[in-house]
């Protein structure tokens, strides 16, 4: 190959390895910032003090949906009946339709976790009293649930793994950069080896 002929090549990987790397930073940035905040938040989790808000809401259904889900057959997990899920969300603002509930003689239990916080709707089949509690952990729980996903739901999740791609295509472009010009920085591949080296270091000697 001709020295122009690699002149060229060069030059077009370069800038497509530019393209891409700026394009995949661009893409990461919010996120990245976000993951590298509650990485450190998460580290520290038991140093960072939280004080849980508890709310709790109290209601009663009328008679025709008491006697509706009095007389809805027990099942180990369903939704709430929709009349019963609008009721409840008209009344006390919860939306609990779309969970699966826990069916006993005694109650239907909802679980409505979320990001940051827990909560939770129970309705007495017999008496038709509706209690529902939410637990808030801070702003800082919930930075710390969305970076482990925890509650989150599907979208979230497949958010985490486009951001985890691009994450993987910033570093690999970028260690691509870092081979075109190795050339003339003579300390690239030793820092780079030194990325590489220290975590394996750590790890077998203080982490057991």
């Amino acid at each position: 190959m001709s020295a122009v002929a690699e002149q060229k090549r060069r030059t077009f990987w370069l800038r497509q390895m530019q393209r891409w790397h700026w394009i995949s930073a661009a893409v990461c940035l919010t996120a990245m910032l976000l993951f590298s905040i509650t990485g450190i938040t998460l580290n520290h989790a038991g140093q960072i003090a939280a004080q849980p808000e508890v709310t709790t809401l109290n209601a009663k259904l009328p008679g025709p949906l008491l006697a509706q889900i009095a007389r809805t057959a027990d099942a180990e997990k369903a939704p709430l009946p929709a009349a019963i899920a609008e009721w409840v969300e008209t009344s006390i603002g919860v939306e609990a339709g779309a969970r699966a509930a826990e069916w006993s003689d005694d109650e239907v239990y909802v679980s409505l976790p979320r990001p940051g916080g827990d909560a939770w709707l129970s309705i007495d089949r017999a008496t038709g009293d509706v209690q529902y509690e939410r637990t808030d952990r801070g702003w800082i729980s919930y930075l710390n649930d969305l970076h482990k996903g925890r509650n989150t739901g599907p979208i979230w999740s497949l958010f985490i793994d486009v951001f985890a791609v691009a994450c993987v295509l910033f570093a690999g472009t970028g260690l691509f950069l870092l081979q075109l010009n190795s050339g003339r920085r003579p300390s690239t591949w030793p820092i780079v080896a030194v990325g590489v080296v220290l975590p394996v270091v750590l790890l077998i000697l203080f982490v057991h």
